[in-house]
């Protein structure tokens, strides 16, 4: 069994990782995010990535005993790759592109690990689920943003929090749009037997 390194600092993924049971240590990957994929799959998987790798790379150390998960999280409509919100008004776009469809959510899960040879690996891994979303007025949106809660998730919303008034239906785990879809990433632990 492997010690586990989250390489995120979002307080959603670590409540995610709490709730399954699992321990593990925080060392948030503070690298540049950036992509070259266009396909959403391909783009969550390279984020993911880099911040798993950015930690192996840093702790040398912790190879022979722990294992780095890193995350990352995007929302697409219309094909267009939505992050986490410059600003409000950037904020205001987004939910206004979301609100009364359909849209996609695509999170990336990448491990690293040392198996029992002492051989590096690493694993990535994508995880989809469509939301639906009730139509907004323009002053339901102007209130959601001055709440504060879009500005630090992709899509500008959080479906676990105040935004849930909005959410019509989700096909597929409701965790991967929170930020980690938990049960995918427990199987695929247990697979690698680093659980």
């Amino acid at each position: 069994m492997k010690q586990l390194i989250l390489a995120s600092a979002s307080p959603r993924r670590r409540e995610l990782m709490t709730q399954i049971g699992l321990t593990y240590e925080v060392i948030p990957s503070l690298r540049e995010e950036a992509f070259t994929a266009q396909d959403p799959v391909m783009v969550v998987k390279e984020l993911s990535n880099q911040k798993a790798e950015d930690i192996w790379q840093q702790h040398p150390e912790k190879h022979a005993t722990h294992a780095v998960i890193g995350a990352d999280t995007i929302v697409t409509v219309d094909s267009e790759i939505l992050g986490k919100p410059k600003d409000a008004a950037d904020a205001e776009r987004m939910l206004r592109l979301i609100q009364g469809r359909t849209h996609q959510v695509y999170t990336g899960v990448t491990f690293y690990f040392c198996d029992e040879e002492g051989n590096e690996t690493h694993y990535s891994f994508a995880v989809q689920t469509d939301v639906s979303v009730y139509p907004m007025s323009a002053e339901e949106i102007t209130a959601y943003i001055e709440s504060g809660d879009p500005m630090d998730k992709a899509g500008a919303y959080g479906i676990q929090g105040a935004f849930a008034a909005y959410i019509r239906s989700i096909t597929g785990e409701y965790n991967n749009v929170v930020g980690l879809p938990v049960g995918r990433l427990y199987q695929e632990l247990k697979a690698f037997d680093i659980l």
